[in-house]
C-alpha cells in the first residue's frame, strides 16, 4: 500500500477584504536576516513581521472573522531600520501622527506598539504566481470619534518573538511559512545549531559505554 501526498487545490484561508479597517497590533516577530531582491539587486537585511487582528464588518455588514469565528489577521514585513527613508519609520510615524525624536532614533522598543489600535488601509495585489493577496498600504491612527464610541476588546494575546530569546511555545503557533522563514535565517542557524550541538554533546557525556552501544546503527 503506497502513501501519496499532493498539493491541495482548496484553501480555507480567506484574505482580509480591501478597504479601511480597525485593527489591533498583537504580535511582533523577529524573522532574522532575510534575502531580498529588488530591481536586480540582492540584499540580506534584518526583517520583522508585525501582525494585526481585524475588527470590523464587510460591505454586507458581516463580521470579519475566520471560519473559527476569530478575528481575521493581516501582517506586514518590515526591514528592521529607522533610517530616514525606511518603510518602518514612515509607517510608525504615520501611525503615531509624529516623527521620531533623536532619542527615540537611538533605540525604540518595538514592544511599545503591542496592543495599540490602528486604522489599516488594505489593498489587493496580484503576485507573480497569479494569486491575489491582501496587503497593508498604510497604518493610520484611530479617529477620535471611533475612540469615543468605544474600542472592542482585543482577542489575541500580546507577544513579541525574538530569535535570541526564542519562546518555542510561541514559535509553534506560527504558520508553516513564518517558521520556514525564521529557520532559514543565519541567526536561527547560528543560535540553534550551536545549542543543538551542545545538547547532543551533553547527552552523550551523560551516557555509559553500554548506553552508547545501543546507539550504534545496524550494518
Amino acid at each position: 500500500m503506497s502513501l501519496i501526498v499532493r498539493e491541495s487545490s482548496e484553501s480555507t484561508f480567506v484574505p482580509v477584504p480591501a478597504g479601511m479597517h480597525l485593527a489591533r497590533c498583537y504580535r511582533v516577530v523577529d524573522l532574522g536576516t532575510q534575502k531580498t531582491e529588488y530591481q536586480g539587486q540582492v540584499k540580506h537585511l534584518p526583517k520583522i513581521l508585525v501582525q494585526f487582528e481585524i475588527h470590523g464588518e464587510d460591505e454586507k455588514g458581516q463580521r470579519l472573522v475566520t471560519n473559527k469565528g476569530e478575528p481575521m489577521s493581516i501582517s506586514k514585513t518590515f526591514t528592521l531600520s529607522l533610517a530616514e527613508k525606511s518603510t518602518l519609520r514612515k509607517d510608525l510615524s504615520t501611525w503615531r501622527s509624529r516623527d521620531f525624536t533623536q532619542e527615540e532614533l537611538r533605540g525604540f522598543e518595538l514592544k511599545n506598539i503591542l496592543g495599540v489600535w490602528a486604522m489599516l488601509s488594505v489593498v489587493k495585489t496580484t503576485g507573480s504566481n497569479g494569486k491575489e493577496y491582501a496587503n497593508i498600504a498604510t497604518i493610520n491612527p484611530v479617529p477620535a470619534t471611533i475612540k469615543k464610541a468605544g474600542l472592542p476588546e482585543g482577542f489575541n494575546q500580546l507577544a513579541i518573538f525574538s530569535i535570541s530569546e526564542a519562546d518555542m511555545e510561541l514559535f509553534e503557533t506560527f504558520s508553516k511559512g513564518i517558521k520556514e522563514k525564521i529557520q532559514a535565517s543565519p541567526e536561527w542557524n547560528s543560535f540553534f545549531g550551536k545549542k543543538y550541538a551542545e545538547d547532543e554533546a551533553a547527552s552523550h557525556r551523560g551516557k555509559s559505554i553500554e548506553d552508547m552501544d545501543d546507539d550504534i546503527p545496524f550494518n
